[in-house]
């Protein structure tokens, strides 16, 4: 890997640990710069082909994923690949279902589940996490949490 993501990029969260993660919209076209090694698409529908592997989160907008229980593996396999790759997250908007998913990596990454959403709109977008039930849906992330709800 020649770089990572520049922390300056538009897009670009840089989570607690260090590591970085491109957000974006896809109804907006590609940002300049260096292509992702990989990404993860959060659509209702299957997304087009892109150069670079690729997985799909079925998301429809303005909802929750599909298969919540999936997302902690999805998410764990984004870090893990954020530490040499540059890996992008992206919906449509990129704000609703990125910002949720950038909200949960922070969990992940150490953020308290209460105080994501705020970490994401001061560090991605101010308007990441669009709804009630997406906002909710991070709180509830976290270790022992599966997809929002609680384990065992």
């Amino acid at each position: 890997m020649d770089e990572l993501w520049d922390p300056a990029a538009p897009g670009v969260l840089t989570l607690p640990s260090g590591l970085r993660v491109r957000g974006r919209g896809l109804s907006r076209p590609l940002p300049a710069g260096p292509l992702p090694t990989y990404g993860v698409y959060l659509l209702g529908k299957a997304p087009d082909p892109v150069a670079w592997p690729s997985r799909w989160v079925r998301w429809p907008d303005f909802r929750l994923p599909a298969d919540p229980d999936d997302l902690p593996a999805v998410l764990t396999d984004v870090l893990r690949r954020a530490a040499s790759e540059r890996v992008e997250v992206a919906c449509s908007g990129g704000r609703g279902r990125t910002g949720t998913t950038l909200a949960c990596l922070a969990v992940l990454d150490g953020v308290a589940p209460d105080e994501a959403v705020g970490f994401v709109r001061r560090h991605y977008h101010p308007r990441a996490v669009e709804t009630f039930g997406q906002r909710r849906f991070v709180r509830r992330f976290g270790p022992g949490v599966s997809g929002g709800r609680a384990t065992g």
